[in-house]
C-alpha cells in the first residue's frame, strides 16, 4: 500500500443518471452542434446530410434490419424582410425567449452566423441559457400532459 500513500482516497460513487439540467444542455448542445454544422456546410456550397440507423424487426419473419436514412435538419435562421438573416434559438420545437420580447438574433451574413452559433453554443455549454432552457423544457412539456 506505499503506492497509494501519496494519492488521496476517496470513497465516491458514480451517478447513474446526468441531472436534467446537464441533460437540457446536452440536447441544445448537440442541436447547436448540428445547426453550426449545417450553416458551414452551406457555406461552403455543400450538403448537410447527417444519417442515422434504425433497426426494425420483422413481425412475420422476426427477423431485424438495419436501415439508414438521412436525418432532416431544419435551418434555425431565415432572410427577415430587411434582407438581414434572423437566427431564432429553438429547444425542440419551442423558439427561445432570448430578451424580453426578442426570439431572434440579426446577423449581416452566413459567416457572422457560422460565429454567432459558436457564440450561442459556449453560452449553453457554460450554463448561460440555463433558466431559458428550463423554461422551454416547461412549455415542451406542457404539451403532453392531458
Amino acid at each position: 500500500m506505499s503506492v497509494f500513500n501519496g494519492l488521496k482516497l476517496v470513497s465516491a460513487k458514480r451517478p447513474m443518471q446526468a441531472t436534467p439540467v446537464v441533460q437540457r444542455r446536452n440536447k441544445m448542445s448537440k442541436a447547436l452542434f448540428e445547426q453550426l454544422q449545417l450553416a458551414t456546410a452551406l457555406a461552403n456550397g455543400n450538403a448537410y446530410e447527417p444519417k442515422r440507423t434504425r433497426t426494425v424487426k420483422d413481425k412475420l419473419t422476426g427477423e431485424t434490419r438495419t436501415y439508414e436514412f438521412t436525418k432532416r435538419v431544419k435551418q434555425w435562421w431565415f432572410v427577415a424582410d430587411s434582407g438581414k438573416v434572423c437566427l431564432q434559438v429553438r429547444y425542440g420545437s419551442k423558439v427561445i425567449e432570448l430578451a424580453k420580447g426578442k426570439n431572434s438574433i440579426e446577423v449581416a451574413d452566413g459567416k457572422e452566423l457560422i460565429n454567432v452559433l459558436g457564440t450561442v453554443a459556449k453560452a449553453v455549454e457554460t450554463g448561460e441559457l440555463d433558466s431559458l432552457i428550463e423554461t422551454a423544457s416547461n412549455a415542451v412539456r406542457a404539451r403532453f400532459i392531458k
